[in-house]
């Protein structure tokens, strides 16, 4: 039975990873910051917490260790690029610092006890910046405009750095990726749960911060399932996880009046700048053709599935 450690499995994204690995038939360990979870996915029982925290690098080391994994899925850190803006410090030793004890774990594990361990890291698309290109593959530029993007370059260019050195560690640049496990603090969960409040008059509108912002917004289990493919892969390479397709705010706060039946929504709906970003990425699509190509992986639901997903969810909690 294969071990896997997965730090960030509160999250969204580690709550479908262990799913997953479980129902494969992995042995799923999780890095937990308390046992008592708020305001985050539950852990499944299955899943052998571990209480620690990423900047304790002793404590990281000792469980790599122990633990012995045959792959570690390295999703903690930061996840708001705006809280990064607040928290730049902050974000720098948990989203990148971070990164390098991990690998440093991994190295020592491999050179110790002469067992591979792989190691995964998600990356973002917030690495680009303001891209040069209409497509972002795994080639181009990294230039990132946020405190948020260099932490995530950071990690993303150690992962480099390592796997030149002869470790297994590969990246997954994940674009945007949603489902009703995303926590209300992001805005396309802020935009379904505050749609599905209007329609039941809960609510009387919903404030963003622009409406003309495009991103290349995927299913999470679609991305998660790359992450297990990159991770069981012969050789260790850094993949793009992305649709190919953007779509603009407008379209998703679309799609979410659309699943409540309201057509008519303009007038529910305001610009605040306290909502924007200091630096506003415009246009975000990924070029996905090298882990379509050489693993398989595609996605599986369109814009309007996963908003009605959601919309639908947030629904259920109100009724």
């Amino acid at each position: 039975m294969p071990i896997a450690l997965v730090t960030g499995v509160t999250g969204q994204d580690g709550s479908y990873l262990a799913d997953q690995l479980l129902a494969e038939g992995w042995e799923v360990h999780g890095l937990v910051r308390s046992l008592i979870v708020e305001g985050e996915q539950e852990v499944r029982s299955e899943v052998t917490r571990h209480v620690g925290d990423l900047v304790d690098e002793d404590r990281l080391i000792g469980l790599v260790s122990d633990l012995s994994p045959d792959v570690v899925f390295n999703l903690a850190g930061i996840s708001s690029v705006a809280f990064s803006w607040k928290e730049p410090v902050k974000t720098g030793v948990i989203s990148g610092v971070a990164v390098a004890t991990l690998l440093k774990a991994c190295w020592q594990l491999r050179e110790s006890r002469g067992k591979e361990v792989r190691m995964v890291q998600a990356s973002s698309s917030e690495m680009f910046g303001h891209p040069t290109a209409e497509l972002q593959s795994e080639m181009t530029p990294l230039a990132p405009v946020s405190p948020y993007g260099a932490a995530k370059v950071f990690g993303h260019q150690l992962v480099a750095i390592y796997r030149e050195r002869g470790l297994h560690a590969s990246s997954v640049i994940l674009f945007n990726h949603e489902s009703p496990r995303r926590p209300t603090t992001f805005v396309t969960r802020k935009i379904t749960s505050e749609v599905a409040k209007i329609s039941l008059g809960l609510s009387q509108s919903l404030s963003l911060g622009t409406l003309d912002a495009a991103r290349d917004w995927g299913w999470a289990p679609d991305y998660v399932d790359a992450m297990v493919r990159v991770a069981q892969a012969p050789a260790a390479k850094d993949y793009v996880v992305a649709t190919g397709i953007a779509h603009t705010v407008r379209e998703f706060v679309n799609a979410s009046f659309e699943a409540v039946g309201i057509t008519d929504w303009e007038h529910l709906v305001s610009l605040d700048p306290e909502f924007a970003r200091p630096t506003e990425v415009t246009v975000m699509r990924g070029d996905s053709s090298r882990i379509r190509t050489e693993l398989g992986w595609h996605p599986t639901k369109s814009l309007d599935e996963i908003v009605a997903l959601m919309t639908a969810h947030d629904l259920s909690l109100l009724v």
